[in-house]
């Protein structure tokens, strides 16, 4: 009866043993090509900077022993890979539900009755039970916690990931200060001579003014007071790196920014191709594959949980007029349970399983196009801070000739101490704009890196 009761709803749940498919996906334009305001990226190329490991990208040998520092030491990504033990843990005890549970509960008793002789008795029984899963609710929950444990191993890597281009992004500021440290100090040799040079002018008597020495003065406290502020963030950004290495707070060995090699081209490929090694946007589609098997597991809660039991005792038990040796006793049950009403509880969590779906499919596809964005965002940083630096690079040079020209003027009385103190500020502002920009192309590499999801190791 009860298997016949089996046969008859198992033709009509197919679906329950359904495997994840991917469903569709918008992927489309999710790159915006650099040089156009409305075209898409379409190159096609398979060798994609996206398949890159970080020693390839961050070729700087202190970089590297930095990045490996943090990578043992993180507390988040130790953290992280302790999640994963935990997902293999519970996919373990999903895999254990198939197999039949045993329990071995010894019991003994001395009884005596109205100062009789007292009678020893005892039972050894071994029970055990096993649920048939013929309605996929121990398979669903097992391919639950498959993918549950491939979105942790996910999740790892974005930790992985992120911690990899934080460091170089703390360590490409470092450079970016240090050498706009480097200028400033020279501006303010520069501004100091300025500033000996109009008082001797002044003493002199030659049309300059004591004004002008008090703005050729205030110009050099102003880039000793830039020069302060430029030590102070590189003491908190070393600060910042060294709690990422899991370290306490100290002074951070590092290169310098001209000596730095990073990848100036890139293939990215298309579509969701592009994205493979994104573990992010992996980690979203776990996810989403985990509520499908969790609707599958809520669905069959609607039919019948079949258990079939047994017992086994060596005993001497006077129930079955056995007093002395011991006897083996057999038994074994069957047992079907149907829900026919639970409260709306069934229906309530399948509803909320199938929403739940929709929600990790909504969070997919936005991880999705957010990837994409990152994408076009780093590619156009690239670019973008690429073609100023070189602009910068021709304004520098014209602004040195500026400042050594009109410094020439000022002691021939052809210029005004406003004209070489205007000639110190701009070259000194391009200075510190084509630093911050060839910092920016770095940062660009290190967003692309991340972007397409860290590289293959």
């Amino acid at each position: 009866m009860v298997l016949g009761l089996a046969a008859v709803a198992f033709t009509g749940c197919k679906s329950l043993y359904g495997k994840y498919e991917r469903p569709d996906v918008n992927t489309k334009g999710i790159v915006r090509d650099v040089n156009s305001l409305t075209d898409t990226l379409a190159v096609s190329d398979t060798a994609s900077f996206g398949n890159l490991p970080w020693r390839s990208v961050f070729t700087d040998p202190q970089l590297q022993s930095l990045i490996q520092k943090g990578l043992d030491n993180n507390p988040d990504l130790l953290n992280a890979a302790l999640n994963v033990k935990m997902a293999e843990s519970q996919l373990k005890v999903a895999k254990l539900a198939f197999v039949p549970a045993f329990n071995f509960s010894p019991q003994g008793t001395i009884t005596s009755w109205d100062g009789n002789k007292a009678v020893k008795t005892y039972s050894l029984p071994i029970n055990a039970s096993w649920s048939i899963d013929l309605f996929g609710n121990l398979l669903s929950q097992k391919r639950s916690a498959q993918m549950a444990l491939i979105g942790t191993k996910d999740y790892q890597l974005v930790v992985k990931t992120k911690i990899i281009s934080n460091i170089a992004n703390m360590y490409y500021t470092l450079l970016m200060l240090d050498s706009q440290l480097r200028v400033v100090t020279d501006m303010q040799n520069l501004t100091k001579e300025t500033w000996e040079l109009m008082k001797i002018q002044h003493e002199l008597s030659r049309g300059v003014r004591s004004t002008a020495v008090q703005s050729a003065e205030a110009n050099y406290y102003s880039t000793q007071a830039q020069a302060a502020d430029l030590r102070r963030q590189i003491r908190e950004t070393e600060n910042s790196l060294s709690l990422i290495l899991g370290q306490p707070a100290q002074t951070i060995a590092r290169g310098s920014l001209e000596a730095q090699s990073l990848p100036t081209s890139f293939s990215t490929g298309i579509a969701i191709k592009m994205l493979n090694n994104r573990p992010d946007v992996h980690y979203a589609e776990m996810e989403l594959a985990q509520n499908f098997y969790n609707v599958e597991t809520a669905r069959s809660k609607f039919y019948p949980n079949i258990t079939i039991s047994g017992s086994g005792a060596y005993t001497n038990s006077g129930g079955m007029g056995i007093v002395n040796p011991g006897k083996i006793l057999l038994s074994a049950v069957g047992s079907l349970t149907q829900p026919i009403f639970q409260h709306g509880q069934i229906v309530a969590g399948l509803k909320v399983a199938k929403m739940k779906y929709e929600q990790s499919y909504n969070s997919w596809q936005n991880s999705i196009l957010s990837a994409g964005s990152e994408v076009s965002n780093a590619l156009v940083l690239y670019n973008s801070s690429d073609e100023k630096s070189k602009l910068e690079e021709k304004q520098i040079a014209v602004l040195k000739k500026n400042v050594e020209d009109t410094k020439l003027l000022l002691s021939s009385a052809g210029s005004t101490y406003l004209e070489v103190i205007t000639a110190e500020q701009s070259l000194l502002n391009a200075e510190l704009s084509k630093i911050a920009d060839d910092f920016y192309k770095m940062q660009a590499v290190v967003n692309l890196y991340y972007a397409l999801g860290g590289g293959t190791k």
